[in-house]
């Protein structure tokens, strides 16, 4: 009786967690087609297949915990790609290349989720949605006092230059969401060399 007890118990777990999922990438659907504000449950039930908005509200106790997810979602994915890359890099310059690397690699292929969370910023007032978003500035900091702590870096303030490379890697998500056919290598490789000649010592 326990045995099955526990077996239904991970069925719905995992049956939820793809419910969660589905409405996750409907609602990024709904962003992208119509903008954050008339990214209403009605519209994002439609497009997940929902007969109503009861099943969202079962998920998600409002739109900005929704919206919540949607960015964490996105910055888990994103993390996933990233962190295996800069993991496998074996110094911190390597570790810095492999991170504008990877990073734009991610933004030629999640062009819609992109945009979804950019109008998520835009728009929610709260800290919540930009938790993900500080994380990763922290995490970027880090690295950078790795490499002037072994010396591969120079001195310089680590949260002015994660700043100013989050804002570069923006800018080049934004322009591969409009002309998707831009050459990704070539802003990647440029951000490369210009990172790299900014941050190395000596």
């Amino acid at each position: 009786m326990r045995a099955n007890s526990s077996s239904s118990e991970q069925d719905r777990s995992f049956t939820e967690r793809g419910r969660r999922a589905q409405i996750v990438e409907a609602a990024i659907e709904a962003i992208v087609e119509l903008g954050y504000s008339r990214a209403s449950f009605g519209q994002i039930a439609k497009r997940a297949g929902l007969s109503s908005t009861g099943m969202i509200s079962y998920h998600f106790r409002n739109k900005a915990e929704l919206m919540q997810q949607v960015v964490t979602d996105v910055y888990a994915a994103a993390e996933e790609l990233v962190g295996a890359r800069i993991d496998a890099a074996g110094t911190a310059r390597d570790q810095l290349r492999a991170f504008i690397e990877s990073s734009v690699d991610f933004y030629r292929t999640n062009h819609r989720q992109l945009r979804a969370i950019t109008e998520i910023f835009l728009n929610e007032r709260g800290d919540d949605a930009a938790l993900p978003h500080r994380r990763e500035l922290e995490g970027m900091r880090e690295l950078l006092r790795a490499g002037q702590r072994s010396g591969e870096f120079r001195d310089f303030d680590p949260h002015v230059m994660a700043v100013t490379l989050r804002h570069a890697l923006d800018g080049v998500a934004l322009r591969l969401g409009v002309e998707p056919d831009a050459d990704a290598d070539r802003y990647a490789r440029e951000l490369e060399t210009t990172f790299d000649l900014a941050t190395r010592a000596g």
